[in-house]
């Protein structure tokens, strides 16, 4: 008879630990997963879902000026963002039961309290209980980042905090711009925001291809963002509904609230890892190889935990190679690259490989870009504009890198994606027929190098 309670048991209840959980069962294995908050994690609860509802919200601001040149008159539109949040709300509980569902229906016992390690194979649960397990996985994702040496961060809010609010402020700063700095500027600025986002870089979203930072950040400032650059805040005072910024070189500013989005950080803290000797760098991510295994033999981790790529699906694919190379005995690595992604600002970012200054750095570059004025703004009268690049290996003619800034860039994305990992070469793209008249089209008619 085994000595073990169950055979897996997973801590934390996101994506990666819902997909590991749902695949080992369907091997046979016998599963205990525990989640101390709501189930979904920070996707699906206060992430990636609520934030792409809102934002789908704040373009309706954009649609209604826009239908003005098309012929429609739409009088006395307004916007209510309780309502907005009650069907937030509502959505987000319908999901988080379908997770629920879905895991009892392929029989996963659930359980709802805070789980730690407490010695090799064990998982000691709040109420007490101890439980043995053949296998841990450890899915607990990630937490806000904050600077706990500046003076008055506690009045600052954070991105899981920004999801209850009930009403929104008349002004509003934000510091840190990267992905959850932009997405909640450009949101809140659409639904009547007064939004100021202060960075310590020269451009909004560092780590990204250059042209598409500038393209963005001349975006959001046209659309009235206004963007301190180089700066960071010294001090914040007051309470909240009237704060006071202090910032470097004697520059101040007063707002109703403050978020700070300075990125996140692997959620390890006191689950009892560094006791049992478990291999952490040094943000605090648990270092696993190409399986997710640790350098405990029985101890795994996947996603936002494990500081490598802090994507969703990247979690969902490493929780179910898991359970694949674990007990599907299928030995499974994940292939993090090409990765595509979609920043959901308007406009909207998608990207695929490498920036043009990583290609540069190890390939001889051959660079396809274009700007150009969507169709839809030749009637609306609005000035935006869509701008896109193909990075291409000179020698091979294989697609180093595609970015995109403009309306739909997150759904064409996806796409190329599929085109990059099978490989494949600008005569590839130029062979294929364009759909026209798209925006998209313009990935297969980029014939003139321009470096």
């Amino acid at each position: 008879m085994s000595s073990f309670d169950v055979d897996l048991f997973v801590i934390g209840g996101g994506s990666g630990g819902v997909r590991a959980a749902r695949i080992a069962t369907s091997y046979g294995a016998k599963v205990m997963l525990a989640e101390e908050h709501r189930m979904g994690g920070t996707c699906v609860i206060r992430g990636c879902v609520p934030k792409k509802l809102y934002v789908q919200a704040s373009r309706f601001a954009d649609d209604l000026e826009d239908t003005r040149g098309f012929g429609w008159s739409i009088k006395d539109a307004h916007f209510d963002f309780a309502k907005l949040k009650v069907a937030k709300d509502k959505e987000i509980t319908r999901l988080e039961g379908l997770y629920r569902q879905t895991l009892e229906k392929n029989g996963v016992e659930i359980v709802a309290e805070r789980a730690t390690l407490k010695a090799p194979h064990e998982v000691l649960l709040a109420d007490g209980r101890l439980i043995r397990a053949r296998y841990v996985l450890v899915a607990t994702g990630g937490a806000p980042s904050f600077p706990d040496t500046t003076p008055g961060i506690t009045l600052a809010e954070d991105s899981n905090t920004f999801f209850e609010w009930d009403s929104l402020p008349k002004s509003l700063a934000i510091v840190g711009a990267g992905y959850i700095g932009v997405e909640f500027a450009c949101l809140l600025q659409r639904l009547g925001v007064k939004v100021t986002l202060i960075t310590r870089r020269d451009l909004v979203l560092p780590k990204f291809d250059h042209d598409l930072r500038q393209g963005l950040h001349d975006a959001m400032s046209a659309s009235g963002i206004k963007i301190i650059t180089g700066n960071d805040v010294e001090m914040i005072s007051g309470h909240c509904g009237n704060l006071l910024l202090k910032l470097h070189g004697d520059v101040s500013l007063d707002v109703e609230r403050v978020i700070f989005a300075t990125g996140r950080k692997p959620n390890t803290k006191g689950l009892g890892l560094e006791a049992l000797g478990v291999a952490l760098d040094a943000q605090g991510g648990v270092k696993v190889d190409s399986y997710s295994k640790t350098n405990l033999d029985w101890l795994y981790a996947v996603g936002d935990v494990t500081n490598r790529v802090q994507l969703t699906p990247v979690a969902i694919r490493e929780g179910h190679a898991f359970s694949d190379t674990v007990f599907g005995k299928r030995p499974t690595a994940v292939d993090l690259g090409p990765v595509p992604t979609a920043v959901f600002v308007t406009p909207e970012l998608g990207t695929c490989g490498l920036t043009e200054e990583d290609a540069r750095k190890a390939h001889d570059v051959v660079l396809y870009r274009t700007s150009f004025r969507p169709m839809k703004a030749t009637l609306s009268g609005h000035s935006e504009k869509v701008m896109m690049k193909i990075l291409v290996d000179r020698p091979s003619d294989k697609v180093l890198g595609v970015h995109i800034l403009g309306e739909g860039a997150g759904e064409m994305i996806q796409l190329v994606g599929i085109a990059m990992r099978m490989g494949a070469t600008k005569r590839d793209f130029d062979s294929t027929l364009a759909v026209h008249p798209t925006a998209a089209e313009e990935l297969v008619t980029m014939r003139t190098p321009v470096g």
